[in-house]
């Protein structure tokens, strides 16, 4: 422009990047997983951030919370037999019957109760990490 005056000059002005968003629709049916402004906790756990590491922290801990309640009951289920034992020495049937049929079911249940609450909880972990 070289006919105008140095004052009236056009400046152009620049900034960061802003990001254009896609049409809501197409956004809503994950086609642009990206343009809603924040990471995804796959993308969190993927590159090992801090809120990643937090993610996989809460498994690992509810998964932590599950073992520590089936060892305390199994504890409390088990420990005392020796002192009942002790207790009532004549009664090696009683012995037998309670060790060997007894703690079947007990031992089962707690079994079928931690396979279904580890499951639980890795399905929740999985929603979560999906963002389903």
């Amino acid at each position: 422009m070289p006919g105008q005056d140095p004052a009236e000059r056009r400046v152009v002005v620049t900034g960061p990047p802003r990001r254009v968003l896609p049409h809501a629709r197409l956004r809503s049916r994950g086609r642009y997983p990206h343009a809603s402004g924040y990471y995804r906790p796959r993308t969190e756990i993927d590159e090992q951030t801090t809120l990643g590491h937090t993610y996989v922290r809460s498994l690992m801990r509810s998964q932590l919370r599950a073992a520590l309640t089936v060892f305390a009951v199994l504890a409390l289920l088990v420990g005392p037999l020796p002192l009942l034992f002790a207790a009532m020495p004549d009664a090696h049937r009683l012995e037998w019957a309670v060790l060997g049929f007894g703690l079947y079911l007990p031992l089962v249940l707690l079994a079928r109760w931690y396979v279904r609450r580890a499951e639980r909880n890795e399905r929740d972990f999985v929603r979560l990490v999906e963002d389903k």
